[in-house]
This record gives structure tokens, C-alpha cells and sequence, in this order.
């Protein structure tokens, strides 16, 4: 076998050492598969301490979790004879130390042989290295991806960035995280959830803020979220002096101090909680004003864990923080997995024993650290017994990654020697093919791999190369001792319906304390309230605004509304301009006392309109009833009985008929009425001019000449009022504008024009009435009846001119009440002027009540 290699010189990486640690079960079957990552540190010296007080550089214990799970899904799939039968996977574990002469240290070692640090020289089979599991910040994560990419080694990464890398990235690349997309749709969700309209931004580096405000600032503002402040701060790196660092936090405090916003998003990766940590130092902020209370947002990849467990570090600032984290669950058996392991139980593992040292504040004998004294280690150390913000049982988002990421590699695997070898096994497969072309082949099959994991959920990746899933959203709670827990409290998944695939539970949030425990609001001034808009105020971002109270009218029925809005017609506005209340249905009706008013004064009218009539026919034959023409007099008080009567199509529902034929009835009725009167008046002059010598008048007098008067007049008016209902009907109408509070039903007349020619016209004959009776008012005779007609044409006209300004004043049930009352009141008018006098000599002087009394003639 001939191995090709490029000229690279190794001793300039002489100057840092690579910190690598293994596992290792023996040898490796042909064609095992070593699983590369860089993300670990190995911690050199530390202090024994107890629980709760674990040195600063803890990252063993904060991140031995991921060691386990990459372990125990090896061990899982090596144990499964279905999965890959004759292969055994193993895997190394590089650090990158968040530095980039570490990182390209430790990918050309990858590439290297495991005894020679010559990049692209590497000849044994035994590990052959077929993918890398990796975890590198966006700062420098291009050049080591670029560097596999050459070698088409598949990479999978389980860190989620918080910003789209300027950098393109090979096809190598498969993320075992969800797009980031649905982590800001998240975060937009979860603002406007809480109605937290009035942030402070952080970003980690320049490229995330920059990224930030090109792609993702205007979907924010979109939403109607703004910014009280746009920061970037300055990641510390390791060998910057202790004052810097003090100006470092002192700026940083002096930003969140100054912003007036409740919450603070900070879009930043796994090394952004080191940066943050450091300002949150106690010693370093015992020199800057202490901030009040903030509600955080961290995207995903910004542990808290990271926050470190030391004595010095003080956690009660991120108390109520909300974190994004990648979507985790817990995995069969993983539990029962931690809790075996011991130093004893766990051979080949080269990082427990300093995991065992730290998590316990222990020594082990034999070891450099147990000369400076302290406990001794047992062995019998139970995991479970660790604060589970030091060692969570519970599986985390990256350990769950890592194990899916494994997983993802052995299925691909098994679907490739699957599909290959259908005619002929492995064992009889060239060596030689299989490390050369396996690599290289395993991306497609990485591309489309589809599959179950252990806890049920279904794995695989979009056409980006990212892993369908989601975001849970932990809630942080500290406690004084430093210790911390993570609770679930929401989720933003995409594999949901759109209306599900955001949820938050309120009641399972703890606040910070300065917030008494209670939902912090977070805007630039108060929310108007219902019955207010929002004004821009001018040079101010949207979210700042004044309120101004909404016209009369208009209603604004939830906080913050851009404008006010009409009630609908059927409903109006409150006094207080926030909620619109139904319109009451209204009309002159039976029930109401207005109604029961106009209908008693009617009947009770009717009524003595019927006694008049029946005390008239009961005495017919006296001189006082034949006066003036008999006939006529039953005529009108018929009439007049009618005229009350006819009232009462005006009270009630409006309906289609009552429309039609209310206001002819009235105006036909009326009109006899008037022309009855006419009759009579005009009868009464006849007669006087009848007695004068030689007249030729007496001819004309009788029944004829008055039913003609009375027949010519009604039918005047009855022609006008069919063309009324010919041209142009009367119809019930709903009016829901004229009055403010109340829909009133009402019969619209249709034609003003055709109305006011009736009313028009019956005054006309009421003022000829009225004419021709005060003319004849001097007449010599012992009763004079136009001396009455007189009087109750006058009643009558004034009536009916006060109708008019009334009635077009009024609006709804008034303007049928107006009209009833014209009704009775001209009605009682002409009964009471004309009928009221005979009455009185019939019932009370009987002795008047003879004929040569009104033979006698007064001169």
C-alpha cells in the first residue's frame, strides 16, 4: 500500500501542545470509524474544593456529560448486531481551546498518521477516519471546515451559531441543529407573547451584528419591536490584563445601567457566556453601579453551565434568565449509563479521573495533585450525589446532539454497506476500497439518512443539511449558593402546525426579584389604554409614541391601536371610547308610557266622542241638535271619532301596511273633517242670506249642497294621497344614525313633497274654515255656531303650524309622538270648541234647550 503525502513542516506547531484525550476498548476491527471532536479542554492544575465551590477551570466537569453520551451511543451501536456488524466505532477528543493555532493544530493531526504529525500522510486502515464531530465558534470554524471539506470528510456539527457565517461553507457540513431561522421567529414570538416591545441588544462579535442588522433587524421591526440600544461587546480574550478587563465590564455595566429597556436579547455562541461571566464578576462590578434587574435572552449555544461553578461567580444577575436551547430528550437508559460509571467500571476513559477529582473535591493516590493534600478519592463516588447544576443527570441539548450525531454517521454507514454490497459481504471487500472511497461516499447517504432514535423522535435533514427540529426555551433560576437549574417552560418547533409550533407556559417562569416575582413589562412609555391611539412622536423610534384619546364615536378596544375605529351601525360608543355597546331597538310602542299615554288619551277621547254622539241621537229632536243642520253634526263627530282612533296605527312596530296607510287614513279623515266643518259654516251664512227678501239662495240650501262640499273636498285630497302611494309609498325603515344609542324603526314617508301637499292641503281647507267663520261670527242669531266653528279653527291652525317645527326637529319615536299629539290635539280642539257649548244647554240647561228661543233674534 502506497501512502501519499504533502509537504507540510510540523515544528511549528511545537510551541503549543495538543491536550488530547481517548477512549480506547482495544484494538479497532478494519474499518472502524474514529469520531473526531473539538470541543473539550483538559484541565491541567486545580484546588480541591467542595460541592458548590469547584475551581474556575471546571471545563472537564461542565462538559463530561458530552463525553458520556458520545460514549454511550458508541457503545449502543457496537453492541447492536444489526447496525453495523463488522465494524467497531471509536473516537478521539481534541480541544480547541477557543484558539485558532489549537484548532488547525488539531485538524492536522486529524489528517495525520497517529504516530507522525505529517498532514495527508496517514497509511494504517485500523483508524480510519470517516467523520468529525465538531463544536467550533463561527470565528475560526471556516478554516477547519474548509480543511476537511479538501478531504471531503463528512462534519457534523452540533453547536448552534447565532449568525450566518460570511464564509461558505462545504457541502461536508451537516448541522445537527435546527435552522436558526426558527430561533429569531422564536424570539420575535416570545417578545410579543409578553408584549415586550422595547429591548436592548448584545451581539457577541462584529459579525453577528452585522449579520444581524442586514438580515434579521427588520423582521423585528416588522413585528413592531425596537431597540433601545444596539451594542457590541468585546469577547476577552485569555491573555488580557486584569484592568482591561475591569474597563471591559465597567462599559459593559454602564450600557445595561443607561438602557431603560427591561430586556436584554444577547445573540452570542458557547464562548459568550466566558465573556459574559467575566463581567459578571462580583470583584469586577464592586467598582461600577450595580444594574437593576433584567429579564436575558440567550440564544441557543449559550449554556449556562458555561457561567462556571466557581466561589467567585456570582449567577444572581442571569436569575429568570430565558435561554434558547436546541430541542433535547431524555434517552432510554442514558440515566442508568451515568450512574455505573465509575473510575473503576470505565477503563480506557482518560478523562474521569479528573472529572472524578473535580466533581468530588477529591485526589486520587498515586496522582501529582494528592501531594498537595486534601481527600482521597474512593472510587464509590456516586454521580447522582453531584448538584445537578455541576453534573446534570438529565441529558442537555448538546449531549443529545452528539448522541443523534453518532447515530446519524452509523445509519448512513449502514445504508451505504447496504445498498453496495447486496451480491457480496464486506468480508470479502478490498481493504484498500474501503478506506478509500467510504469517506468521500458517505455524504449523500448523510444527505437523506432518515431514522428513529432511542427516544421515538424522528431525525432528519432539510436540503440545507440542517436537522429538522426544534428549540426548547429553558428558564434559569439561581439561588444564592450559585447553584442554578434549568426548567422548561416553552418550545419553537417547526415540525407543528403553524398555530402550535410556538408555546410558552407563563406560570412555570420565575422573574427576577427585581420584578417582585411578577411579568416585568419592558416599553418605551405606557401603553395606551382602550379608548386611545397611538401618535408617533417625531424623531422617536415606533415604539415611542403619545396617546390621544379617540373622536366621538370611534372606539379603541385594545392597547396600543394604531387608530381608532366606528362602531358598527346596530352599536355604539361607550362614554368611555373603548367598547362598543348594542343599540336598543326602539319605537312608539304599547309598553313604554309615552305609548300607554297617547293610547289612554285616544280611547278616552273615542270614548266621550261616543257619549256626545249617543247624548246627540238620544235628544235629535231638540232645536239645539237640529241647529245648523243635524246631519252634519253626527257626520263630524263620526269623524272626529275616527281622528282619535286613527292614532293608534301610529303607536307599535312599523310595519309594511301600517306604513301604507297611517298617514292617507289620517289626512282622508281629517280632511272630511275639516270639509264637514266648512260645510257647516258655509250652511250657516246660506241660511242667514236665505231669510233676506228675495233671495234666491234658499234653492241651493240642503243635503245636496252640503254633501257635495264634503264629497268635492275628500276627494281632493283622496286623489292626492293615491298618487302618493302610487308614485312613491310610504315604508318601514330601520334608522340606526339618527340617534346615538338607539336603532329606531320608523315608517319612512318616502316623499316629503307628497306629505307636505296632504297637510298642506288640509290647511288650506282649515284656514277657509276658519275664514269664512270669523266672517260670519256677527251674524245676528240665538245661537251662532261659527262663533264655536271660529274657535276650533283657530285651535286647529295653531296646531298644526306648531306641527311643523316640531316635527322636523324631532327624530324617531318623537316624531311619531309629535304627530299623535297634532292628532288629539286638533281632534279635542274642534270637539271641545263645537261640541262642548250644545252639551252644556242639553245637560245642564235644558230650559235653552227650546224652540222659540232660537226664534228670538237679537239685533
Amino acid at each position: 500500500m502506497v501512502c501519499q503525502t504533502q509537504a507540510l513542516q510540523s515544528d511549528v506547531w511545537n510551541s503549543q501542545p495538543i491536550l488530547s484525550k481517548y477512549y480506547q476498548w482495544g484494538d479497532f476491527i478494519y474499518g472502524g470509524i474514529i469520531f473526531q471532536s473539538v470541543f473539550l479542554s483538559a484541565v491541567q492544575n486545580f484546588r480541591t474544593q467542595p460541592f458548590g465551590q469547584l475551581p474556575k477551570n471546571s471545563i472537564i466537569t461542565e462538559n463530561y456529560q458530552n463525553i458520556l453520551a458520545l460514549d454511550f451511543a458508541a457503545k449502543e451501536i457496537n453492541r447492536n448486531p444489526h447496525m453495523l456488524p463488522n465494524v467497531t466505532m471509536g473516537f478521539n477528543i481534541y480541544d480547541d481551546g477557543l484558539n485558532a493555532r489549537w484548532t488547525n493544530q488539531a485538524t492536522m493531526k486529524l489528517i495525520s498518521s497517529s504516530n507522525r504529525f505529517v498532514p495527508n500522510y496517514k497509511c494504517s486502515i485500523q483508524d480510519t477516519l470517516l467523520a468529525v464531530i465538531e463544536n467550533l465558534s463561527s470565528y475560526f470554524s471556516y478554516e477547519v471546515q474548509n480543511a476537511f471539506g479538501i478531504y471531503k470528510i463528512p462534519q457534523l456539527m452540533y453547536a448552534c451559531s447565532s449568525a450566518e457565517t460570511k464564509y461558505t461553507s462545504p457541502l461536508s457540513i451537516h448541522q445537527m441543529v435546527p435552522n436558526a431561522a426558527h430561533q429569531y421567529r422564536g424570539i420575535i414570538q416570545l417578545l410579543l407573547h409578553f408584549k415586550w416591545r422595547w429591548i436592548g441588544f448584545f451581539a457577541a462579535n462584529e459579525d453577528i451584528l452585522e449579520w444581524f442588522v442586514k438580515k434579521i433587524l427588520a423582521e423585528f421591526s416588522l413585528s413592531g419591536i425596537c431597540f433601545s440600544v444596539i451594542e457590541l461587546f468585546t469577547s476577552i480574550s485569555y491573555d488580557t490584563s486584569r484592568g482591561e478587563i475591569m474597563k471591559s465590564a465597567a462599559a459593559f455595566f454602564e450600557k445595561v445601567t443607561n438602557n431603560k429597556a427591561n430586556v436584554s436579547v444577547i445573540f452570542g455562541e458557547i464562548h459568550t457566556m466566558v465573556t459574559l461571566r467575566w463581567w459578571l464578576d462580583h470583584e469586577s462590578r464592586q467598582t461600577v453601579q450595580k444594574s437593576k434587574g433584567k429579564v436575558w435572552i440567550l440564544t441557543a449555544g449559550m449554556e449556562l453551565k458555561n457561567v462556571g461553578n466557581g466561589r467567585t461567580w456570582d449567577t444572581q444577575q442571569l436569575h429568570g434568565v430565558l435561554s434558547f436551547v436546541i430541542h433535547s430528550n431524555e434517552l432510554p437508559g442514558f440515566q442508568q449509563f451515568l450512574q455505573k460509571t465509575t473510575p473503576s467500571s470505565s477503563n480506557g476513559d482518560g478523562f474521569i479521573e479528573e472529572f472524578w477529582s473535580q466533581a468530588f473535591g477529591c485526589t486520587f493516590q498515586g496522582s501529582l495533585q494528592n501531594n498537595v493534600g486534601g481527600n482521597t478519592c474512593t472510587g464509590e463516588e456516586k454521580l447522582e450525589s453531584i448538584p445537578e447544576h455541576v453534573f446534570p443527570m438529565s441529558i442537555t441539548s448538546q449531549s443529545y446532539s452528539i448522541y443523534n450525531a453518532v447515530y446519524a454517521v452509523a445509519h448512513a454507514l449502514h445504508v451505504m454497506y447496504s445498498s453496495r454490497f447486496k451480491t457480496k459481504t464486506m468480508a470479502k471487500m478490498d481493504k484498500k476500497e474501503l478506506q478509500n472511497q467510504v469517506v468521500w461516499q458517505l455524504h449523500s447517504f448523510l444527505k437523506s439518512v432518515s431514522f428513529n432514535n432511542s427516544a421515538g423522535e424522528k431525525l432528519h435533514f432539510d436540503e440545507n443539511g440542517k436537522l429538522v427540529a426544534g428549540f426548547d426555551i429553558i428558564n434559569w433560576v439561581t439561588f444564592p449558593n450559585n447553584s442554578f437549574i434549568g426548567v422548561k417552560v416553552g418550545r419553537m418547533d417547526p415540525r407543528f402546525p403553524p398555530d402550535e409550533e410556538f408555546r410558552i407556559d407563563e406560570d412555570a417562569i420565575v422573574w427576577h426579584s427585581w420584578f417582585n416575582r411578577v411579568q416585568p413589562l419592558s416599553v418605551c412609555n405606557p401603553s395606551c389604554q382602550p379608548g386611545y391611539k397611538k401618535e408617533k412622536k417625531e424623531g422617536e423610534p415606533l415604539c415611542c409614541y403619545d396617546c390621544i384619546p379617540c373622536l366621538e364615536g370611534w372606539i379603541s378596544d385594545m392597547e396600543d391601536l394604531d387608530d381608532c375605529f366606528k362602531c358598527p351601525d346596530d352599536h355604539y360608543a361607550n362614554m368611555g371610547q373603548n367598547s362598543c355597546i348594542p343599540k336598543t331597538i326602539t319605537f312608539l310602542s304599547y309598553e313604554e308610557p309615552l305609548g300607554i299615554s297617547c293610547v289612554i288619551c285616544s280611547l278616552s277621547f273615542s270614548l266621550i266622542v261616543a257619549m256626545m254622539l249617543r247624548l246627540f241621537v238620544k235628544h235629535h229632536n231638540t232645536p239645539i241638535v237640529k241647529a245648523n243642520n243635524r246631519d252634519l253634526t253626527y257626520t263630524l263627530l263620526i269623524l272626529l271619532l275616527l281622528c282619535f282612533l286613527c292614532t293608534l296605527l301610529f303607536i307599535g312596530q312599523p310595519k309594511r301596511i301600517t306604513c301604507l296607510f297611517r298617514q292617507t287614513a289620517f289626512s282622508i279623515i281629517f280632511t272630511m273633517a275639516v270639509s264637514t266643518v266648512l260645510a257647516k259654516t258655509i250652511t250657516v251664512v246660506l241660511a242667514f242670506m236665505a231669510t233676506q227678501p228675495g233671495s234666491r239662495i234658499k234653492k241651493w240650501m240642503g243635503r245636496k249642497l252640503t254633501s257635495s262640499i264634503v264629497f268635492s273636498c275628500s276627494m281632493v285630497q283622496a286623489g292626492i294621497c293615491l298618487l302618493w302611494l302610487t308614485a312613491s309609498p310610504p315604508f318601514p325603515e330601520i334608522d340606526m344614525h339618527s340617534s346615538k344609542e338607539e336603532i329606531v324603526l320608523q315608517c319612512n314617508e318616502s316623499s316629503s313633497v307628497m306629505f307636505f301637499c296632504v297637510l298642506g292641503y288640509m290647511g288650506f281647507l282649515a284656514i277657509a274654515s276658519f275664514t269664512v267663520a270669523f266672517l260670519a261670527r256677527k251674524l245676528p242669531d240665538s245661537f251662532n255656531e261659527t262663533k264655536c266653528i271660529t274657535f276650533s279653527m283657530l285651535v286647529f291652525c295653531s296646531v298644526w303650524l306648531s306641527f311643523f317645527p316640531s316635527y322636523l326637529s324631532s327624530k324617531g319615536k318623537s316624531m311619531a309622538a309629535v304627530e299623535v299629539f297634532s292628532i288629539l290635539a286638533s281632534s279635542a280642539g274642534l270637539l271641545c270648541c263645537q261640541f262642548s257649548p250644545k252639551c252644556y244647554i242639553i245637560l245642564l240647561k235644558p230650559e235653552l234647550n227650546k224652540k222659540e228661543n232660537f226664534l228670538k233674534r237679537k239685533h
